[in-house]
């Protein structure tokens, strides 16, 4: 058996965690897709910035450097900053003094009485429910009411409440993974546009052409530091575009916020003609790739997953999920789901959640998701 076959022998059923370090919906669609559902912390790197001092260290200038050096530097620039983030969060968390009180209101008598007198109640509301219109579903479900209600505490040290769950955490481990896409081009290097006129520019000398997408990954060890980074890389063929399709193309938005200035899942599919190399990788991330470099730090593929269940079944299940809560920010395997509260609540695997977002004041979309827990 190989080193890090019986290293992963050892692990047995341990469980991964995987932080990704881009907000890139792309990226988060292919993982999620492969059963992944990534936690998401943007790592606001300043990327032009990182390049350049990778370049004064080498005592080249930017220009100088390959496209692969470069997704290389960018990918563990942002790897490396949610990874400072986490141990700040880390350490923080371990030197917290004081106690913790945890409230079990399920467990009260009152509220168990409580639950009974109005449970003829509560199976009419939900079966009425069941009929209705979803969102009018949140709005008139059940909810007990625990007022007046003494609910049974327990307090504990806060150091000996980690220690007791510390097997619990030792048994989870946490990946951050960060990634960089960078499009080549007659020895050219190009990113992202920003603006409708160098989009529009860039895809014209694209048109007809095949040009290289490096995808640089980094990944890290958050409890070891220990670290992999790789490339990937495939050609892309582009079909030749009239200048009315460029400036319709480009007028989506879609190539603005992308490398190269094109997207193989979106409008810009329909002019690529040929892929040679990783798909993924020109998605943003490689899956053959990350998987790689998964084994490489010692773990197992499986101990990723963590949506066992697909979309369509969970519809098939309850049908009421497969329609969104208006203004909902949502993940793949999203759906109603009933709390021990009596209300119903819009979650993942049973759990609600509560996000703080920077929403575009123009459009109303979110722009930056500042906190999620779920």
């Amino acid at each position: 058996m190989s080193e890090i076959a019986s290293e992963i022998a050892k692990r047995g059923n341990m469980k991964v965690s995987l932080i990704l370090a881009s907000q890139s919906p792309a990226r988060r669609a292919v993982l999620a897709a492969a059963g992944v559902i990534p936690v998401i912390h943007v790592s606001e790197v300043d990327e032009p910035a990182a390049l350049r001092n990778a370049a004064n260290a080498q005592g080249v200038s930017v220009e100088q450097m390959s496209a692969e050096e470069r997704v290389s530097i960018l990918a563990q620039a942002k790897a490396f900053a949610v990874y400072e983030s986490w141990k700040l969060v880390a350490n923080t968390a371990a030197s917290a003094s004081g106690d913790l009180v945890v409230g079990y209101p399920l467990e009260a008598e009152a509220a168990e009485s409580s639950e009974s007198e109005s449970s003829e109640t509560a199976s009419s509301a939900l079966a009425s429910d069941s009929q209705s219109d979803v969102t009018h579903n949140v709005d008139t479900a059940q909810t007990r009411d625990f007022s007046g209600v003494k609910v049974p505490t327990k307090t504990f040290d806060i150091h000996d409440f980690a220690h007791v769950n510390k097997s619990s955490a030792d048994s989870n481990s946490v990946l951050i993974v960060g990634c960089d896409s960078m499009f080549l081009l007659d020895g050219e290097c190009y990113g992202k546009p920003h603006t409708p006129e160098v989009a529009a520019a860039r895809i014209k000398q694209m048109s007809g052409k095949t040009g290289e997408l490096f995808t640089g990954h980094c990944l890290i060890d958050a409890k070891s530091g220990k670290t992999v980074c790789k490339v990937s890389r495939a050609s892309v063929t582009f079909a030749h575009m009239s200048d009315e399709e460029i400036r319709a193309y480009v007028e989506t938005g879609e190539p603005l916020e992308v490398a190269g200035s094109f997207t193989l899942e979106g409008f810009g599919g329909a002019f690529i003609e040929g892929i040679q190399g990783d798909p993924h990788g020109v998605l943003g991330i490689s899956l053959p790739l990350l998987r790689q470099m998964v084994c490489d730090l010692g773990y197992a593929w499986p101990d990723l997953w963590n949506s066992r269940k697909l979309e369509s079944e969970a519809i098939k299940d309850d049908p009421a999920s497969a329609q969104v809560p208006k203004e909902n920010v949502h993940q793949p395997g999203d759906g109603w789901v009933m709390c021990d509260c009596g209300r119903k609540h819009w979650g993942h695997n049973g759990a609600a959640g509560v996000l703080l977002a920077r929403r575009d004041e123009a459009t109303g979309r979110v722009t930056h998701v500042v906190m999620q827990h779920r």
